[in-house]
């Protein structure tokens, strides 16, 4: 391997694919580029995420920086979650990882390239790309 691409036993790679290889990370990382979230916000149109899992993901999330969380003042007590600037700097990367998914899926429901297109430019408007 080039030494120029490595710092001994450190990937940089393997360190960015940390913060969001967790089970449902990238899904809940999406869903907060439409804005803040409660907890109950991300289950939905999620059935198989179960609390202790979306718990688990969160606090990952928050402990390294991706996500920030906000108890509010409010009767009950209610928890929103959003991005932080490290989060929202993943909407590259996100963005990055669906075109690659789209160019190399065999999903016959992704097959039509008037319908990638749309995938992407919805992804793009979603994740707030600029050229």
């Amino acid at each position: 391997m080039n030494n120029e691409m490595s710092c001994g036993s450190f990937c940089p790679v393997s360190k960015a694919l940390t913060f969001i290889s967790k089970k449902w990370s990238i899904e809940i990382i999406r869903d907060m580029f439409f804005g803040k979230k409660r907890f109950k916000e991300f289950k939905e149109g999620k059935p198989n995420l179960s609390n202790k899992v979306l718990s688990d993901c969160l606090k990952n999330l928050e402990n390294n920086g991706i996500i920030e969380k906000r108890i509010l003042n409010s009767t009950p007590v209610s928890t929103e979650y959003h991005l932080t600037e490290l989060g929202k700097s993943l909407n590259r990367v996100i963005y990055e990882l669906a075109i690659f998914a789209l160019e190399n899926s065999d999903n016959k429901e992704c097959a039509e390239e008037s319908v990638r297109i749309r995938i992407k430019e919805s992804f793009r408007e979603t994740l707030q790309i600029s050229d």
